[in-house]
């Protein structure tokens, strides 16, 4: 894995949610982005950069998320809430190209259509949203932070993403050394938040953090808290939001939870992440999805 240390500047300002904008720095923060020792994610096909439209059709916001199967999208309930409609991308640097001048990607299309030739095979729309529950960061640490995105055209992939199976992490909150336990991130988020400007690539992006805590305040049962702060480890910001969270190795295809929320609109490394190994959040998904969901993988890392 070559790990990246140089970063573009590429506007990333314009595509931070609002929330994060205006929150104070003590206040659950919406996430975004891969920060700190990062590698591009080639390793998730399944892994997608989703954008939300309004009732009229405008750009509202972005966010990450990961296939179930070729049509169950799975991102964060904060994503979903709010909007009518999404386009998801897939495509590892989906937005890389994307011009301040023209505002699209020439090569992707992203924002505002599928390229063509990419519908279905590297792009799909969709107009059935899901969200768990999911109202405000305010009900932190049950924040309810699960959403999903039904594409209308399916995805075709040698591999999807599966689900943890219920209560995994369980044993982790109590265990001793669990500060050695490692989960990989990905999403398509800023890179680096600073109060002068914003690094965003646009680009499918990987890290790793190390488990922090499973029963603070912030985490309670419901949120897994990791720390990308250090040699060799890599955080979330804004837009990394409903990206998927493995347990293990970047060669993990296992989503223990879902990128949901910081404490510093700056990104510094710590993150938490909407758990999806308890049995109420894996009942609800496969139940929304219905018969969309019948090949979901619910299983062991």
């Amino acid at each position: 894995m070559r790990i990246w240390k140089k970063l573009r500047a590429r506007g990333g300002a314009a595509v931070v949610l609002a929330a994060a904008t205006v929150l104070a720095l003590t206040t659950a923060v919406p996430a975004g982005a891969v920060t700190g020792d990062y590698a591009k994610d080639t390793e998730h096909p399944f892994v997608g950069l989703v954008v939300f439209y309004g009732p009229n059709g405008e750009f509202h916001h972005r966010c990450s998320g990961s296939l179930l199967t070729p049509t169950v999208f799975l991102t964060a309930g904060h994503c979903t809430a709010g909007v009518s409609a999404a386009r998801v991308y897939f495509q590892q640097d989906a937005g890389v190209d994307w011009s301040p001048e023209t505002g699209t990607d020439p090569d992707t299309g992203y924002p505002g259509l599928c390229a063509e030739g990419t519908r279905g095979s590297q792009c799909a729309e969709s107009e059935e949203l899901h969200n768990y529950g999911y109202t405000s960061m305010a009900e932190v640490p049950e924040t309810k932070d699960v959403g999903l995105v039904i594409l209308e055209q399916p995805i075709a992939l040698e591999e999807y993403a599966h689900l943890a199976a219920p209560e995994t992490l369980d044993t982790l909150a109590t265990r001793r050394g669990q500060q050695e336990t490692t989960f990989t991130v990905s999403g398509y988020g800023i890179s680096e938040v600073n109060p002068v400007s914003d690094t965003s690539f646009r680009e499918r992006l990987m890290a790793t953090s190390k488990l922090t805590n499973l029963t603070s305040a912030s985490a309670d049962g419901y949120n897994v808290q990791t720390n990308g702060n250090g040699k060799g480890l890599g955080a979330t910001c804004t837009a990394d939001s409903g990206g998927p969270l493995f347990y293990g190795t970047a060669a993990s295809n296992t989503i223990a939870g879902i990128t949901s929320f910081n404490h510093s609109r700056y990104c510094k490394g710590t993150n938490f992440s909407y758990r999806t190994d308890r049995r109420d959040v894996i009942d609800w998904i496969t139940a929304t999805a219905g018969d969309a969901g019948a090949d979901i993988v619910v299983g062991t890392p």
